[in-house]
Formats: structure tokens, sequence, C-alpha cells
């Protein structure tokens, strides 16, 4: 113990100065918010790196439930092409001009896998990290969606790792339409529930019903048109009773995503949400 004593009392003096180095340093990262932010993000390349490899064993530890999730949805999937075969066939027009539509669309938004690293839920403004970056051909401001739906916008860019505002956040705001129909709002998160979110401003004249589907509207170059959101699951009036509000059941469940896609663009330029 006495040698304990002997060595602490000969290096007092570094002691001291890794002491005063330490607190320095946290109020340089406090009350200073870029180096605070170069810091701290999750979009930091050492940061986002361990947390690829935390994220990693987590994956792997639920791979039985990843495949049961994803033989689910291909047997949805297998449901929606079926129907959509049926309905193609019913079509008048020639059905050579949709493929070439459709063509014409992917080519227009390609999209690039990556997988989420990190993932928060449990705040107000809650945002993903995903294994993607700058080297590989992402932005600020391209959506993110996965294979049941949207996700979020890309808020932070580094080079190998990205920050993405989710759908539950109270400051994301997306443009959205009630499927088939020209009658849209905006898809808002109030905090709470994850798996709900709200679509604010739709009009009073407006025609739908429980059950219907709410897509993007494609109003802006985020997202195409026609990315699945939800169903409408409860009908209300807004505060000022000029427009309804309606409670989103969200196709995606945030708090499980694992593989998501970036969709790319080709043009930065009016970009509106």
């Amino acid at each position: 113990m006495q040698d304990i004593f002997d060595w602490l009392s000969k290096h007092t003096h570094w002691l001291v100065l890794l002491l005063l180095e330490g607190i320095s340093l946290a109020l340089l990262l406090s009350y200073n918010g870029y180096q605070g932010s170069v810091w701290f993000t999750s979009a930091n390349r050492v940061v986002g790196q361990v947390q690829e490899w935390r994220q990693d064993v987590v994956s792997y530890i639920s791979l039985t439930e990843r495949n049961e999730e994803l033989m689910q949805r291909n047997i949805e999937l297998q449901n929606e092409l079926d129907l959509l075969r049926d309905e193609l066939s019913e079509l008048k027009h020639d059905s050579s001009y949709t493929e070439r539509a459709m063509a014409a669309r992917l080519q227009e938004y390609p999209i690039l896998p990556a997988k989420v690293v990190n993932n928060n839920i449990t705040l107000h403004d809650n945002f993903l990290t995903i294994n993607k970056g700058r080297a590989d051909g992402v932005a600020l401001k391209m959506g993110v969606v996965s294979g049941t739906g949207i996700v979020g916008i890309v808020s932070q860019v580094g080079e190998h790792y990205s920050l993405v505002m989710s759908v539950l956040n109270t400051k994301s705001s997306i443009s959205c339409r009630i499927r088939g129909s020209n009658y849209f709002g905006y898809l808002r998160w109030q905090g709470g529930n994850i798996l709900t979110a709200t679509l604010d401003d739709v009009p009073r004249h407006a025609n739908f019903k429980l059950g219907d589907a709410v897509e993007t509207s494609g109003f802006s170059n985020i997202f195409p048109p026609g990315v699945f959101v939800g169903r409408i699951v409860h009908i209300a009036d807004s505060k000022d009773g000029l427009s309804y509000q309606l409670t989103i059941q969200l196709s995606s469940d945030i708090a499980k995503l694992r593989d998501v896609a970036v969709i790319l663009r080709k043009d930065d330029t009016d970009i509106v949400q």
C-alpha cells in the first residue's frame, strides 16, 4: 500500500495534468457546437464503425426472427404481385407503356442498399445511422425506405456513415396522399406511440374511409410518388376544425429496422420537403 502512495506522490503532476486536460476537453465539447457535433455525432467514422460491429452481433443473434419476417414479406409481395397481374390483364391501354414508365421511374430513382447500425426510438426526436455515406453517393435530404415503406430523410452525411431523421421525429413533415385520390396532407409524429403518426391538413371535402392506404405524394424529389406509408386507423377533426387529422398505422416498424435503402437522385436542385 505504501508503494502505491509513493508512486502517486511521485507522479502527482502527471495526474493533475491529465485531470485538467479532461476538464478542458469536456468544456470544449460542451460549449462549442461544431466541435461537439464532430466528436459526438453518430455519423463520425469511429463511432459508426463501433456501432456497425455491435449491430452485426445483434443481427446475427436475431437471424431467426429476420428470416421469419422475410418469409412473411415474401408472401405479402407474392399476393400483391398476383393482384397486380390481374389488374394489368384488365387494362385497355398498351401494357408496354406501363412497363416503360416503371423502368423510367427506377432509372430516375436508383436505390442504394444500406444497413442500420444505430437506431433511436425512445426520444422525442429520433434518428438512425446507416453504414453508407458521401463516398457511396449519399447526400443530404435523400429519402430512406425499407421493404415495407417509408423510413425517413438523410439529415447529416459523413464519408462512410449517414444520420437519418426518422419519421419518429417531431421535426419531420412529409407530404403524403390518400391512395387513389388527389387529397394530401403532411405526415407528422407527435411522440408516444412509435407505430402510428398523423396525417394533418387533410381538406374537409376529401373522401376517404378507415383502412385506406396512404402513400408519398411525389410533390418533392425526396420520395417518388406511391411509396407506401401506412393505413388510416382513426379520423378526427383538426384543432381549428378546418381540416381532418388522420391517425396512420405506419407500415414500417422502425424499431425492428435492419436493412434499408437510400433513394439516390441525380439532381439536388429545388429540394422541398
